[in-house]
């Protein structure tokens, strides 16, 4: 009944403003009215039918199943390069519009680990490549010590790193769980590709959208699986540079990847 009310009002306002002489709703150039020859006459109002009811409103659109099309444009990719031009592609994530650069994988993706942080950082969105800024300084100083290298050109030594979002979050925050939820499906397709004997999670972001929980501090150094693969949460390296006494911790958790390398993963 309001919006009917509503409707009717609006119609008396036009017909007023027709009344007074109002022929368009904007002129290309202004009119002086003082310069007329004579007064233009004034239009018949238009008749309206009471008895007749308001337009219907226009139906909103249906709300998109991000996830779901994100699940579907992951599974279409048949290798790496057209995973990562799906996910890059993908226009539904909100975070790439406050984002300066598409942050993808870096290293062998034969190497038998697959290293996954949470979001890309500041250096990271700027350079467009994982861990430049000085948490990656501290990643390639924890890799090198249990002799991995993410430059290295041989498997057994190589190292597979990525985030868990492709694109900086908004000021930096920590990943908000639709984005991971999101992102998901593509981070499960990657592994799919790569194959890793074994994943590192590293940082509440990575287990949260994979191990379905968060809670990195009580969680590390337990291992657990994603996707058929052994898996490790440990501390994310920007932690370990806010937090240095959990370095001990770390170390701890590096060795536990080590062992299990040399037992056949």
């Amino acid at each position: 009944m309001e919006s009917q009310e509503d409707y009717w009002a609006a119609v008396a306002l036009l017909d007023w403003q027709v009344a007074l002489g109002a022929d368009e709703a904007i002129g290309d150039v202004p009119v002086d009215r003082y310069a007329l020859d004579a007064v233009v006459a004034k239009p018949a109002p238009v008749a309206v039918e009471r008895g007749r009811p308001p337009p219907p409103p226009i139906p909103a659109p249906e709300s998109f199943d991000a996830p779901a099309l994100a699940r579907e444009a992951a599974e279409g990719a048949a290798d790496l390069e057209a995973l990562r031009a799906a996910q890059e592609g993908f226009t539904l994530c909100t975070l790439q519009r406050g984002a300066r650069h598409f942050v993808w994988a870096e290293g062998d993706p034969a190497a038998r680990v697959m290293w996954i942080g949470e979001a890309p950082g500041r250096a990271e969105d700027q350079a467009g490549r994982p861990f430049v800024g000085p948490g990656g300084a501290l990643l390639d100083r924890m890799l090198g010590a249990i002799g991995l290298d993410r430059t290295a050109a041989d498997p057994a030594r190589a190292a597979y790193v990525l985030h868990a979002l492709p694109w900086r979050t908004a000021g930096a925050g920590m990943p908000q769980p639709e984005d991971l939820a999101m992102m998901l499906p593509f981070l499960e397709r990657h592994i799919a590709l790569v194959q890793p004997d074994i994943v590192v999670c590293m940082g509440n972001a990575p287990c949260q959208a994979l191990l379905g929980r968060a809670g990195i501090t009580r969680m590390r150094g337990r291992w657990a699986e994603v996707l058929g693969r052994p898996a490790l949460p440990i501390f994310a390296p920007e932690y370990l540079l806010a937090q240095p006494e959990a370095k001990r911790e770390a170390w701890a958790d590096l060795l536990a990847v080590k062992a299990r390398l040399r037992a056949g993963g």
